[in-house]
């Protein structure tokens, strides 16, 4: 099965799961395609077990009807049992070792890939809100806890509970009056376990809070080294840091007193009941009512007793932590896109560029935890604009005008409240993402970057692209002296978003990335603002080569990118107040003539 339907099997799986129970049924829907391999998992850990609990009937045996009657043939036959049980526990026990940590990470690395596959399938406002570290989180911290679970717990769990059964069997065996003794203890142990299970579920929920909460921290942090720095800023977040280390340790703490409480009670009742059946056995072998053998292999399976009884009650630490972070992965996995392609979406055709955008109103979704305080602000109003192919298209206005909005809407990251957006006279909410993208470039004002050289970020949208290609797509856009210039060229490694290269840099290799791509429809939101006005030169004469031949929107607070666009349109509180070009809007002496007089003034100054 290919990568993408098995990921998407697994969804389905965890999906269909809900209600109560969905934490277990969820696992058994993640080993599900390793049926097999589980089952023979299951045969070995069976196998195992039972050959581990043959010595307490052997010495039983040895003593009684060997080493009493003085029956060596009978010794001799203990002793091959004995070695025979060895041999099948190691065997069994290779098998199931090899067999679950196999089946476990076969199911972790597809759970990974199912919660990778599901972000980015989730739009963008659903990260607009969201801290990325949480999310980080979710994918290491939380599916880390589930590694024990599925790997020593499952071990455990199936051994443990099958020692404890085939014990219990054992016991009544050897002596009924000594397994009521023994059973006795039960109710205590019951009490406890439950008290443990009720206290301990809501301090391991805890845990995985405040680690997801220190891992979304220490994220930002970082990505943010450089603002912290700059304000001397170190010594409060060293401060909020100590405190989010503190909550979890907290959390951690209160598990570990709980753990201190439980286990050792379970220790001390394993100990009293070995010294109840020692007296009382003790006492009916001088009496002559129980023979010295019986008391023996007694004691010795009932250490197999006790012992599975704490090794289960230690899982249940790991399983309310393998739990609780399933609890974590469950809901982001529920997370339901805002937006969704419609079955049977239109595949694009080559684009001409055609837009138009028919009475479009935009109000962004309320954010979580935001409270309702009637009708919500529009970003865009009754947007009513036609774009023909090729034509670049700037808008302007002031900050919060709806121009980034604008742009976000052509690329349907979002939909739109009112109205309707057309490509080449297809409403885009009936159209698929990818034959949309795909031919749709947009130059943001952070130019991102990845990790890797600069080859790798100029091709990132065509990866098949040739040397060739992308040499003359930095050319165009002005950027191949400049990369030319450093020390290994194309080849050059450029860090993590691009840190070792300056902004204005970064930026033209955005612009060489977009004309790599060649998308019929670009947009350039606020692209040069990034940039000093020498290098904005130069992005101005690489711009006429990018936009040739292509529908553009240009989205620009310097207006001298703009001024020789086809078109310019002013927006203000998300409605078109003007649209002209450069020259007709500067003798209607509106709100356009008053931007651009107050930028000259600004630009004259600097």
């Amino acid at each position: 099965m290919s990568t993408p339907s098995r990921t998407s099997e697994v969804m389905r799986r965890l999906r269909g799961t809900s209600g109560r129970g969905r934490r277990l049924r969820g696992l058994a829907a993640l080993l599900a395609p390793y049926r097999l391999r589980s089952g023979a998992m299951v045969f070995a850990l069976i196998t195992g077990t039972a050959a581990s609990l043959a010595p307490a009937p052997l010495v039983a045996y040895a003593i009684d009807d060997g080493i009493e009657k003085h029956d060596m043939s009978r010794l001799v036959l203990v002793v091959a049992g004995f070695v025979i049980a060895a041999i099948v526990v190691w065997v069994m026990t290779a098998a199931q070792t090899f067999l679950v940590e196999w089946v476990g990470q076969r199911a972790l690395a597809d759970l990974r890939l199912a919660i990778f596959a599901h972000l980015q399938r989730l739009p963008v406002s659903f990260y607009e809100n969201r801290p990325t570290g949480v999310l980080i989180s979710r994918m290491t911290n939380d599916v880390e806890a589930l590694d024990s679970l599925v790997t020593d717990s499952v071990v455990t769990l199936f051994q443990g509970g099958l020692t404890l059964l085939g014990t219990l069997v054992i016991l009544v065996t050897f002596d009924r009056r000594l397994a009521l003794i023994t059973f006795i203890m039960l109710p205590l142990i019951f009490v406890a376990s439950l008290v443990f299970r009720i206290a301990s579920s809501d301090a391991y929920r805890r845990t995985r809070e405040t680690i997801g909460g220190i891992t979304g921290y220490l994220q930002e942090s970082l990505s943010g080294v450089r603002v912290v720095r700059s304000f001397a800023q170190e010594p409060r977040h060293e401060h909020e840091f100590a405190e989010l280390n503190d909550s979890n340790r907290s959390a951690n703490m209160t598990t570990v007193y709980l753990n201190a409480a439980y286990f050792p009670t379970i220790e001390f009742v394993s100990a009293v009941a070995t010294v109840v059946v020692l007296l009382y056995g003790g006492d009916q072998v001088l009496n002559g009512h129980l023979e010295v053998g019986i008391l023996v292999g007694f004691l010795a399976a009932l250490n197999n007793f006790f012992n599975p009884i704490t090794q289960l009650s230690q899982l249940y630490t790991t399983y309310q932590a393998g739990m609780a972070a399933l609890d974590k992965i469950f809901e982001l996995l529920d997370e339901q896109p805002s937006m969704t392609e419609r079955s049977g979406a239109l595949v694009l055709p080559p684009l001409r560029g055609e837009l138009s955008f028919e009475h479009v109103s935009f109000a962004y979704p309320k954010r979580r935890g935001e409270s309702d305080n009637g009708r919500a602000v529009l970003a865009l109003d009754d947007i009513d604009l036609q774009i023909a192919p090729g034509e670049t298209v700037a808008l302007v206005g002031a900050t919060g005008a709806g121009k980034s909005t604008f742009a976000k809407l052509v690329a349907r990251f979002y939909d739109v409240t009112r109205g309707r957006i057309l490509v080449d006279g297809h409403d885009v909410r009936g159209v698929s993402y990818q034959s949309l993208r795909s031919q749709l470039g947009v130059v943001p004002q952070e130019a991102f970057l990845f990790s890797g050289t600069i080859r790798s970020n100029i091709a990132f949208g065509r990866p098949e692209a040739s040397d060739e290609e992308i040499e003359a797509a930095a050319k165009a856009v002005g950027a191949h002296e400049i990369i030319a210039g450093l020390s290994e060229g194309y080849a050059t490694e450029i860090g993590e978003r691009g840190v070792q290269l300056s902004a204005g840099q970064r930026q033209l290799v955005s612009f060489a990335r977009a004309l790599v791509a060649d998308p019929r429809i670009l947009v350039l939101d606020e692209a040069t603002s990034n940039v000093d006005l020498r290098t904005e030169r130069r992005i101005e004469q690489g711009l006429r080569r990018l936009l040739a031949g292509r529908t553009a929107i240009v989205i620009a607070h310097r207006l001298s990118t703009i001024r020789g666009a086809s078109r310019i349109v002013v927006l203000e509180r998300g409605r078109i107040v003007e649209q002209g070009t450069h020259e007709e809007l500067l003798l209607a002496g509106g709100q356009y003539a008053d931007l651009y007089r107050d930028w000259a003034d600004s630009a004259t100054a600097a």
